[in-house]
């Protein structure tokens, strides 16, 4: 995969490739994002049950840790942006639903909503998406695709 042709194998077996991969989900032959984002499923639900203060300390972390975990990742493959880095998605996802209660309503809504965003990037998403380089750059534009998914989520009042 990428410049640097790592194979499937070498991905998984490195534990940074493994986690910038979303635990592997980024190596779906299709719509890697839409797995990525999928991965992030059992994550949230697992760091529901810490409560409020984990689940926001674990997704900051998760946001932090991905500028790194992404710029890295990029740099072994050889491609700025690869589809197969899906931390990112993990990270918008969870930023997605922390103004919202759990229902599984709320789960499919804030699913459909961040890819929404995360697929189309509209204005300023789409500006950061083509301006900011390296990690951060990874990171930055599913960071606002998951503050624009929340914010039309609690506009919703799920």
């Amino acid at each position: 995969m990428g410049k640097n042709n790592l194979t499937s194998r070498q991905i998984l077996s490195d534990p940074l490739l493994f986690l910038a991969f979303g635990f592997g989900s980024g190596l779906a032959g299709r719509a890697p994002g839409t797995f990525g984002t999928l991965a992030a499923l059992p994550l949230y639900w697992l760091l529901l049950q810490g409560g409020p203060g984990l689940y926001l300390g674990a997704t900051l972390l998760v946001c932090l840790a991905g500028a790194g975990i992404c710029g890295v990742a990029a740099k072994r493959l050889g491609v700025h942006d690869h589809s197969g880095i899906v931390w990112d998605e993990i990270a918008g996802y969870l930023i997605t639903m922390i103004w919202v209660p759990f229902s599984w309503q709320a789960v499919i809504a804030g699913f459909l909503l961040f890819r929404f965003f995360d697929i189309l990037k509209p204005w300023p998403i789409s500006y950061i998406d083509s301006s900011v380089e390296g990690g951060l750059g990874i990171m930055l534009d599913d960071v606002l695709a998951g503050l624009a998914a929340a914010a039309v989520l609690f506009l919703l009042n799920f």
